[in-house]
């Protein structure tokens, strides 16, 4: 399977279950491997046949910005639901990721992966 991917993606938003946390927008790096068929993309040379990551990523930003959500957990498994609502993603890698958030250790988080096959499991 190809991949596409989004690395090292800065937002700053609501996240944490701490009164501090939930005062003011903090960094959150986002990365995501979407898993595609890039096979017809390739041959056309055409965007409308490629998962267009630039897509992705505003989507995810516009979305990390509001979610306000309490656990990267929660956040992580939001990015996968968007990220399988684009054509031809058949599969993803989400990696969330909260720097500064433990002392002495640059970053914290989760990594999951999802598929269609578990995301309508969970939603029927």
């Amino acid at each position: 399977m190809d991949q596409v991917f989004i690395k090292d993606l800065l937002v700053r938003g609501i996240i944490g279950v701490g009164d501090a946390e939930r005062k003011q927008p903090q960094d959150i790096v986002i990365n995501i491997i979407l898993f595609t068929d890039i096979h017809t993309g390739a041959e056309a040379d055409n965007i409308d046949d490629c998962v267009n990551y630039r897509t992705v990523a505003k989507k995810v930003i516009a979305f990390a910005e509001k979610a306000n959500r309490y656990t990267v957990e929660a956040l992580a498994n939001d990015i996968a639901r968007l990220c399988l609502e684009e054509p031809n993603v058949v599969s993803v890698r989400v990696r969330v990721e909260k720097p500064g958030a433990v002392r002495f250790a640059r970053s914290v988080g989760v990594e999951i992966e999802r598929n269609h096959k578990y995301h309508e499991s969970t939603h029927t």
